[in-house]
């Protein structure tokens, strides 16, 4: 059989596709914009038939409406990074999270045995093979090892190289359906307070620099403040439109990359219909298994290595907490500590955390003597180096346990700075008691 007629012969509408999948199944959905949504109706469809699902999903940005309350008991998330459709699912008990970082998903994935996956992917190319085009991150990993492949045909999705492109013999089930992506716009417009941290931010990226980029308004906006930088490279989870205009004006040319010099390396990729008509074929984009792209050790292998990423909340001691406001779960690690390490190992590599020196309209500091108790710390003070807010950037590697104190204190909002000093002096660089010195440790 070639592989024409293996695909005419596996074509399924998404009712018979979703028949595949039975009571007490480990069902992997897509990442991102990848993700083929065209399957969930019609599996929530078959509620009453189904029991126990359990449904491993990650960054969304379209419905999970396997959350609902009226699902309970049909269906259960299992989330890795916990997006605005899953959370409120997870507040109230519906959903469960896995802390797992960015660059063991396709780990995680595979020891779960899947039964089935969920896929998008182009049209087949003349010689039978297909593209994940803008999803690769932990999907070529379901790809892999699920039982049962099903796949969204979309003429929509842009071909891309890389770990992207897969056989036809790799994929058991093909639903044809032509449909627009889900697109993410970049965000346009700043308040003063992200204009100030994204230009203390931009003012340390060097040419030559291969740069990261984390999720977020902040970390983006330094992307759009770098056009007059040369020979930038990337090598980044997350592609965003704003490397199309970086692109387009010669600020990145991937020239000066230790690893996959001229290519522009992402795992999964959102943006605008324009941005994926430009990725479409273009041969300067690889996409690659998160498992590579956010591996500490592949990243240390960059030279000049630039991370940017973003944090809910950081301590006198350098703590970051980036994925919890309080007790609550609000999204994951992500690929945040893998490349705060790979850049650390890296020769010249350096990173920055990023984020405004106050929440709640300016009544409570983001700058904390300890972190909150509820919370989990997402990087450890012996991971960071450069925090930047509105009001400037400081380097805490191979600072003391003082000096790093005060280098917060300089950068917090300055309505904090002397309770937060009074705060240090009294609860973490009081002098030594004798009863201290006489613990039995």
């Amino acid at each position: 059989m070639d592989w024409k007629e293996y695909y005419r012969s596996r074509l399924k509408t998404p009712d018979q596709a979703v028949e595949m999948i039975k009571s007490n199944d480990k069902v992997v959905d897509g990442f991102g914009t990848g993700r083929a949504d065209i399957f969930q109706d019609p599996l929530l469809n078959r509620k009453n038939d189904l029991e126990n699902v359990t449904i491993i999903c990650g960054y969304h940005t379209g419905k999970a409406d396997y959350c609902n309350p009226e699902y309970e008991g049909h269906f259960r998330a299992h989330a890795v990074f916990i997006s605005k459709p899953v959370r409120q699912a997870y507040m109230e008990g519906r959903a469960d999270y896995v802390p797992v970082p960015f660059s063991q998903y396709e780990r995680y994935i595979e020891s779960l045995e899947p039964d089935v996956a969920f896929i998008q992917v182009t049209p087949p190319d003349k010689h039978g093979f297909v593209s994940l085009g803008v999803d690769v991150d932990y999907t070529r990993a379901m790809v892999d090892c699920a039982k049962t492949v099903i796949a969204h045909v979309n003429n929509q999705m842009p071909w891309l190289n890389g770990d992207a492109v897969v056989p036809v013999s790799k994929i058991d089930y093909f639903v044809e359906q032509d449909r627009p992506l889900m697109e993410i716009h970049s965000v346009e417009t700043f308040n003063d307070v992200d204009l100030a941290i994204a230009n203390n931010v931009a003012s340390l990226v060097e040419d030559g620099n291969t740069m990261q980029i984390g999720v977020g308004a902040i970390p983006d906006q330094v992307l759009k403040l770098l056009k007059n930088r040369k020979h930038l490279g990337i090598h980044t989870e997350f592609g965003t439109p704003s490397i199309l205009s970086l692109m387009q004006s010669g600020a990145i040319d991937n020239s000066r990359k230790t690893l996959d010099p001229e290519y522009t390396v992402c795992t999964f990729i959102g943006g605008t219909r324009e941005f994926y008509d430009y990725l479409d074929h273009n041969p300067t984009f690889l996409m690659r298994r998160s498992s590579y792209v956010t591996n500490p050790f592949i990243v240390a292998q960059q030279e000049n290595m630039f991370c940017v990423n973003s944090a809910v909340q950081v301590d006198l001691y350098g703590q970051v907490v980036s994925e919890m406001i309080g007790s609550q779960q609000y999204s994951g690690v992500g690929g945040q500590l893998d490349f705060m390490r790979g850049a650390a190992a890296a020769k010249n590599g350096r990173s920055v955390i990023c984020f405004p020196s106050t929440a709640a309209k300016g009544t409570v500091s983001r700058i904390v003597p300890f972190v909150n108790p509820e919370s989990a710390i997402t990087d450890s003070r012996n991971d960071v180096m450069y925090i930047a807010t509105e009001y400037g950037v400081v380097n805490l590697w191979g600072k003391t346990v003082e000096q790093r104190a005060k280098a917060l204190i300089s950068i917090a909002h300055p309505d904090f700075r002397e309770n937060l000093e009074k705060e240090f002096f009294s609860r973490i660089r009081r002098k030594k008691t004798k009863e201290v010195s006489k613990i039995d440790w």
